[in-house]
């Protein structure tokens, strides 16, 4: 029996249907298994593809000086990064960048064929660099924002400011020490890509409002450079070890210049020995040598001295026990401020011993020797005053001119300062303010007293003791400014044998430690030069650097002379020397 048509029809009709049914339920299962089973797995796997995760940093603050200045900034240097599923020939290409980046092509290679969807090839390079590897055209191959550290005034106070390594974090000086406040903030942040692999939005516009905070300093860019200048001069002239030079506001103990050599350029500074990234004006010590005697006889004034008071310096010559003092010339009888002027050992160790060891030690601590001065700066030491309980009878006698006592340039230019300003012990101010980027005070460092350490009647007769050191028959008359009233003390210390036994006949430090004008001191002037060996006197050596620098800085401040004053300008043969 034949079957109908229609019976026919209807049949493949319900078959069709059957397999359109299983078909459906196929998708609806495989759907299911792929939006709910393996969602989130295959969601991830998507993402990685054409999303990427990364945290970005905001550039470094700026390090200024007291006028706003640039000493310190970060400047544009792009990352070279790559995707290395869009290299489509990684030997071409990895030879096409080396001839702009340099390195090793085998490196780059490797570098170029990780199986990541990112690959850091170089960081932080020139923009020149960077304008040439897009200039290549090459698929997958990335110019991201980035910057580094630049030093537009290459070695000035290069001690002072430090520098950044290579992943931009502080390694030395004011770099180091501020790191949290000048280090860019970070956030994570996402970049996207179209199906071909190429970036879409590169976090442009990202980094606004991530930059580290400003300090502004209170050196002075000009100060720093003049005291640079003359100290280099000072040691090449008298072929010294290395010098020191800190300019210091009386006033306020703002520091307006901390200068070294030999120096080195922070923008390099791997071309340098480690010992030259030290800022030794806080962190090595010396003895100070007869600039001390400016404090024993302070001291001395304070509790009654009569600057009139005469002194049998001994012709010369004078034993304490075993030990013979010594002054350059011979000398009978003189005043404590002829003592000063002359720079008589022999005045100072009489003095010390009138005075006695208790009342000399605390007011050494009084002036701050033996103690930290409190600088925000890091690797800061306090020097040795040993405890008064272990000071022998010579002891007295030597730190009276200066031995037997070490001490950083820092206390010692704080010191002569509290003279200066009428006996007031400041504390020293490197870093004036800290700002946020928008402009907003975090941090502000105002003068700050330490403490009152001797009156101020005290401190201008032991200033104008200090007047005739630069005067005729002083010590330090290379230091004398025409039109300007000069205060100062030369020192020239001798240095301790390398076997420990006594001095050295041929290691001197000469220095020379003074402030002008005598009536209101706008400059204090430390300067310091380690074992010159064309001379070693410090009012031959120092005295001159200390001319130079504060002539130029008064000319710079606009601090007129005096006209209806004559400067005592002495014959060259005409002074003792010390």
């Amino acid at each position: 029996m034949t079957a109908n048509p229609c019976e026919k029809i209807g049949l493949r009709i319900t078959v069709i249907r059957f397999f359109l049914l299983l078909c459906l339920a196929g998708l609806g299962l495989r759907s299911f298994d792929i939006q709910i089973l393996q969602g989130e797995t295959l969601k991830k796997k998507a993402e990685n593809n054409y999303v990427r995760q990364f945290t970005i940093q905001g550039d470094r603050g700026l390090i200024l000086d007291r006028h706003l200045n640039r000493l310190g900034a970060s400047i544009e240097a792009p990352n070279i990064t790559a995707d290395p599923a869009q290299i489509k020939d990684v030997t071409q290409t990895a030879g096409m960048l080396v001839k702009v980046l340099g390195g090793k092509r085998a490196e780059m290679e490797k570098k170029l064929s990780q199986k990541s969807r990112f690959s850091l090839l170089a960081s932080r390079v020139s923009p020149t660099k960077a304008d040439e590897v897009r200039k290549l055209n090459i698929a997958g191959i990335y110019t991201p924002d980035n910057s580094k550290r630049f030093y537009p005034n290459r070695q000035l106070a290069a001690q002072v400011i430090g520098f950044t390594g290579k992943e931009d974090h502080g390694l030395e000086g004011l770099e180091l020490k501020f790191n949290d406040f000048l280090e860019g903030r970070t956030v994570k942040t996402e970049e996207y890509r179209d199906g071909q692999g190429r970036v879409l939005d590169t976090g442009e516009n990202k980094r606004d409002g991530l930059k580290g905070d400003t300090i502004v300093l209170t050196l002075d860019k000009k100060i720093q450079f003049f005291s640079e200048q003359a100290l280099e001069r000072a040691v090449k002239e008298h072929r010294g070890k290395s010098g020191i030079v800190i300019v210091m506001e009386p006033s306020t103990g703002e520091l307006l210049a901390m200068a070294h050599y030999p120096e080195f350029n922070p923008n390099n500074y791997d071309d340098f020995s480690r010992g030259r990234y030290r800022n030794r004006a806080v962190t090595d010590t010396f003895e100070p040598g007869s600039i001390m005697k400016v404090i024993t006889v302070a001291s001395a004034i304070e509790q009654g001295m009569s600057s009139r008071t005469i002194i049998n310096c001994e012709n010369g010559s004078y034993r304490i026990g075993r030990k013979e003092i010594h002054d350059t010339h011979p000398h009978d009888y003189l005043t404590p401020g002829q003592i000063i002027k002359v720079s008589s050992n022999i005045g100072a160790a009489k003095i010390a011993q009138d005075i006695g060891p208790k009342t000399l030690h605390y007011y050494l601590n009084a002036f701050g020797f033996g103690t930290k001065t409190g600088i925000d700066f890091p690797g800061e030491r306090c020097g040795v005053l040993l405890p008064l309980k272990r000071w022998k009878n010579i002891d007295t006698v030597a730190i009276s001119f200066g031995q037997g006592i070490s001490v950083t340039a820092l206390q010692l230019v704080s010191a002569v300062s509290a003279i200066a300003n009428g006996g007031k012990l400041m504390k020293p101010i490197l870093v004036k303010k800290v700002l946020t980027d928008s402009g907003v005070v975090i941090r502000n460092n105002e003068p700050c007293v330490v403490r009152q350490v001797i009156s101020a009647k005290t401190a201008g007769i032991v200033k104008e003791m200090m007047a005739s050191v630069v005067q005729e028959e002083g010590t330090g008359v290379a230091a004398a400014i025409p039109g300007y009233r000069v205060c100062g003390k030369t020192s020239t210390a001798q240095k301790a044998a390398h076997d420990k036994k006594g001095y050295s006949s041929s290691r001197f430090t000469a220095a020379f430690a003074g402030f002008a004008p005598f009536d209101n001191p706008a400059l204090a002037v430390l300067v310091v030069v380690d074992e010159p060996k064309q001379n070693h006197y410090g009012g031959v050596v120092a005295a001159p650097a200390f001319k130079d620098i504060m002539s130029r800085s008064f000319n710079y401040l606009n601090i007129a002379p005096k006209t209806n004053m004559v400067a005592a300008l002495p014959r060259e043969t005409a002074h003792a020397v010390d």
